[in-house]
């Protein structure tokens, strides 16, 4: 029988000082037990709990002060280990400062880790991060000082003649995650959840490494009345349940519940409000362009996320877009509903869609473009003191059959204006996106051109793409001078050979008409 408790008492019951602690959820507020965050802040503001080691594979936050942003209590952690920190800026700054052990591992890599842990196997052994910053012959994963002077968490490898990164397996002490509902004797469904992330793979590693699996649910209800299909977590593995309020129990941070996002029903696809005209659609539009009928595809956070309602605006109902969270089908939604997915036609869990990422599954990726330098190589992890991270972006680009990298061309006070089809550069950004050498590499090109992986770089006024020889221009928005609005933006030549001119349909209010 799982003890039905306050988030407090599950607090001062299990948790203690030193233990290695895992937390569940999905960017933002997905999955993420709310109510056992907020408690766990105010102990750690009482003194206790204290050093704790938290591992996380999806960044949790609001980039503001829900999620992940809770642990930021001086002293509350010693390491952390995550795949994603932007949306947790208070727990960042903590990093920044030193004042614990700051790694960054691939979102995907560790999302399968914790079935490695539960299995008590050895740990992950991948191509995934090599020729990365996650690579030890780069920087390991370690993001600050304190994670050098603590140690090296990845190895490299040979494994049958070919290089491979190990990322050893560790006990899980305490894992703390949410689902639905769940019965007395702790049995869970997820029926009302937009994703299932790895909570399942997180309780099997907290139970076989002889830790306490702590679940926040809407209700708890009488043993027998869940029906036994949706049942997603055992009750063998659970020993507390939590009861959350409303306002800690929302379906993402942006929503407290739609139906649409966890499969209950479906909505028209023009109920979605179409993108207004700007850079984003731009780069949306050119972006969607690279699609093809039923090729799977995965968006990323950001920039990419307007794809998706390109593609809706424009009725193309073909290819099968995807989230790395598990979500198939459907229209990704964005924003602070990030991870959910509108009209899906499956929900997964995340260790098992980023098997098939890992495998070569995707057709065809749209990621951020954060930083681009003269190797094609992209940074979308660090800049300066602010962390970022990978999340899920070095899993997807390494094994996607193309990718397509969007961004705007410059950052910081860009404006444009479209008429006629053609594009208006008014003002130009202060911050130069192409640069000679990005801080942090996110993506390799030298890894993409060993394999043959044909890359896109699309901004608004000009595309990319990678070659044996460097990077091309390929494409220019009418209106555009090349040395004026290109060339003199940059800080490398690209390789120019026979530039064309992006379609005009891009840049005209009406919609394109990409599907005949």
């Amino acid at each position: 029988m799982a003890k039905v408790m306050t988030a407090k008492e599950a607090i001062a019951a299990y948790f203690y000082d030193g233990a290695t602690v895992t937390f569940g959820g999905f960017a933002n507020g997905l999955m993420h037990p709310e109510e056992i965050m907020t408690a766990l802040e105010e102990a750690a503001r009482q003194g206790h709990p204290r050093d704790l080691t938290v591992v996380y594979a999806s960044g949790q936050g609001d980039s503001a002060d829900r999620g992940l942003n809770h642990l930021a209590v001086a002293g509350l952690c010693k390491t952390v280990i995550g795949g994603h920190w932007g949306l947790a800026p208070k727990l960042g700054r903590l990093a920044a400062e030193n004042k614990l052990a700051a790694y960054n591992l691939p979102q995907g890599v560790i999302s399968e880790l914790f079935r490695e842990i539960a299995a008590k196997r050895p740990g992950v052994i991948t191509h995934v991060g090599l020729d990365t910053f996650v690579d030890p012959r780069l920087e390991g994963g370690k993001i600050n000082q304190a994670a050098r002077d603590a140690g090296d968490l990845v190895k490299l490898i040979e494994l049958q003649g070919e290089q491979k990164l190990f990322y050893p397996s560790f006990p899980i002490h305490i894992a703390v995650i949410r689902a639905t509902y769940a019965d007395c004797h702790g049995n869970c469904t997820f029926e009302k959840e937009g994703v299932y992330a790895e909570a399942l793979a997180q309780a099997q590693a907290a139970h076989n490494s002889g830790g306490k699996v702590i679940v926040q649910v809407e209700k708890v209800v009488s043993h027998g009345c869940l029906d036994a299909r949706l049942v997603r977590i055992p009750g063998i593995y659970v020993d507390a349940l939590v009861v959350g309020s409303p306002e800690n129990h929302m379906q993402t941070f942006g929503t407290r519940y739609d139906p649409a996002f966890s499969g209950e029903v479906r909505i028209p696809l023009d109920a979605l409000a179409p993108l207004p005209m700007g850079e984003r659609k731009i780069i949306a539009r050119r972006a969607a362009m690279e699609l093809v009928p039923h090729a799977v595809t995965n968006l990323g956070i950001g920039m990419p996320e307007g794809v998706a309602a390109v593609a809706a605006e424009e009725g193309m109902e073909g290819m099968v877009l995807t989230t790395e969270v598990g979500g198939i089908g459907g229209v990704p939604a964005g924003g602070k509903d990030f991870g959910a997915s509108t009209n899906v036609d499956c929900i997964l869990e995340q260790p098992t869609q980023f098997d098939f990422y890992d495998g070569g599954g995707l057709d065809v990726a749209f990621l951020g473009l954060a930083q681009m330098d003269r190797s094609g190589n992209i940074n979308v992890s660090k800049f300066g003191p602010k962390i970022a991270g990978c999340g899920g972006f070095i899993n997807i680009t390494q094994n996607a059959k193309k990718v397509v990298y969007c961004g705007t061309f410059t950052a910081g006070g860009l404006k444009i204006a479209v008429g006629e089809g053609r594009l208006v550069i008014q003002q130009e950004g202060k911050v130069k996106k192409l640069i000679d050498r990005v801080e942090q590499v996110t993506f390799a090109g030298a890894y993409a051109v060993r394999h043959g992986q044909p890359v896109l770089y699309v901004t608004e006024r000009a595309v990319f793409e990678l070659t044996a020889d460097g990077v091309e221009l390929k494409e220019v928005a009418p209106g555009i001078d090349i040395q004026r609005d290109i060339l003199s933006q940059m800080d490398f030549t690209p390789i120019l050979k026979d530039v064309k001119t992006m379609d005009a349909r891009i840049f005209r209010e009406e919609r394109m008409g990409l599907v005949h």
